[in-house]
């Protein structure tokens, strides 16, 4: 499949808004497509490869989710995008459909506080246990004494 396949194959999914530049498809989701769509674009789209997922404190928007995979036969990239609204820190995994989003799920939940519903084993990967707050979030006060890292 080619990008302008893809393209129109896009198009015909429910919800979605995409654009993009040269070979990369920019696509924003409602969230309760935020699943369904990945396992669209691995399956139909041909995109296998899982790049990375990260979020954005948009702070009065809320959070924002963020994955970009792969198709590196056609070759075309693909940027999912969902907002969880204002207030809304849940969002469904991705590790069912793609084994990569494990670690960065465990990030976006260590470093934004998102829990991911379906996820198989969500705890910090990067901060001890014991650590109070989300770093990310703009919210987070990052004067608070907290005694050193271990």
């Amino acid at each position: 499949m080619d990008i302008i396949q893809a393209r129109a194959r896009i198009a015909e999914f429910p919800g979605t808004v995409s654009g993009g530049e040269a070979n990369v498809i920019s696509v924003v989701l409602p969230l309760a497509q935020w699943q369904p769509f990945a396992q669209f674009a691995k399956d139909d789209l041909g995109c296998h490869y899982f790049s990375f997922m990260s979020a954005v404190d948009w702070q009065e928007e809320g959070l924002e989710v963020i994955a970009w995979v792969d198709n590196v036969e056609a070759p075309f990239s693909l940027l999912m995008k969902s907002h969880l609204g204002v207030g809304v820190t849940t969002c469904a995994s991705l590790v069912s459909v793609y084994r990569g989003a494990n670690w960065m799920e465990r990030e976006c939940f260590d470093m934004f506080g998102i829990h991911f519903d379906g996820h198989p084993d969500l705890r910090r990967i990067l901060l001890p246990d014991d650590w109070v707050g989300h770093p990310l979030l703009k919210s987070y006060d990052v004067d608070t004494p907290y005694p050193p890292y271990r």
